[in-house]
């Protein structure tokens, strides 16, 4: 389960499901996922007439699975739209269903970045098709590069943020970002080393060398379209920190603890990922999303508290 759960009976359903049931709103939703925008922005990325965003805001308000309230700028207001739950869980009757009330799970889109700064090799992909131009950073600025499936590039970095949905009052006791990432060679080289590092809150956690860009053999995941001869998969990696340090897949890397990361007093966490300027080796990385590689995922962030 991920994040807010919103657990309802089955008979208080319909309402929902009825909201539910239309691929604009579900668009809405999947842009809503880590951060709140106002009508005009949902309007501009999704392509979608605003009277037609109006109306579909409605229904999702209506059915509780967004708020909204008016935020006062220099021209006038604007309709602020947030998403309430992460999760929807319908209780049948006799279903008996038990949650780790002391986890919370946020799975953020691969293309969802806030921030950027990349140096070619570089370019994105759906599971459809290229964004943008190939090596250009431009195409990281593309509307629809929040639908990336993968990502690649030779230096720099991208940067998520994800709502803090840790509960008032509650204790963090560790903090995991898991991800399937490799380097980044012309088509592909297993023996092509990258030290990719991982920044949360502004704090570096510790880097991890990457052997290579893998390749030679398809990518469980990956579309018909991908050409064989480029990047197939990478590996699943486990950045954590802990009261007594940071560590990756379970070794230690670093002192950085939980208190250097200030996460219980923040709204959001940022994560940052990337290649230094100063790396041993400048290897570049790519990112894979639930549709690209061998692993079903996105980039997973779990907040374990007590």
């Amino acid at each position: 389960m991920y994040g807010k759960i919103f657990e309802i009976d089955s008979n208080d359903s319909v309402e929902v499901m009825k909201a539910l049931a239309s691929e604009p709103r579900m668009m809405i939703l999947d842009l809503l996922n880590s951060a709140e925008m106002n009508l005009n922005e949902i309007s501009e990325i999704l392509d979608m007439p605003a009277p037609s965003v109006t109306v579909n805001i409605k229904k999702l308000e209506e059915a509780g699975l967004i708020e909204t309230e008016y935020e006062t700028g220099s021209h006038g207001s604007r309709k602020i739209c947030r998403r309430t739950y992460d999760s929807i869980v319908i209780k049948f009757p006799g279903a008996n269903i038990d949650f780790d009330n002391n986890l919370v799970e946020i799975s953020m889109p691969i293309g969802n970045y806030k921030e950027f700064e990349v140096e070619p090799t570089c370019g994105l992909a759906t599971g459809k098709n290229y964004i943008g131009i190939l090596d250009d950073e431009r195409a990281f600025l593309e509307p629809e590069h929040i639908y990336a499936q993968l990502l690649w590039f030779k230096k720099g970095y991208v940067k998520y943020k994800f709502p803090n949905n840790l509960p008032s009052n509650s204790k963090l006791t560790s903090l995991e970002i898991s991800m399937e990432i490799c380097s980044e060679a012309p088509h592909y080289n297993k023996e092509f080393p990258s030290d990719i590092t991982v920044w949360i809150n502004g704090i570096e956690i510790g880097s991890w060398t990457s052997p290579g860009d893998f390749g030679g053999q398809q990518g469980k995941l990956n579309p018909e379209w991908w050409n064989p001869d480029q990047t197939q998969y990478g590996l699943l990696k486990l950045w954590s920190v802990r009261n007594d340090g940071s560590y990756i897949d379970g070794k230690k890397i670093s002192e950085i603890t939980l208190d250097d990361l200030d996460v219980m007093d923040q709204k959001f966490i940022d994560v940052k990922i990337g290649i230094k300027d100063d790396a041993k080796n400048v290897g570049g990385i790519n990112i894979f999303g639930k549709k690209f590689g061998n692993y079903e995922q996105d980039l997973l962030l779990r907040l374990r508290h007590e």
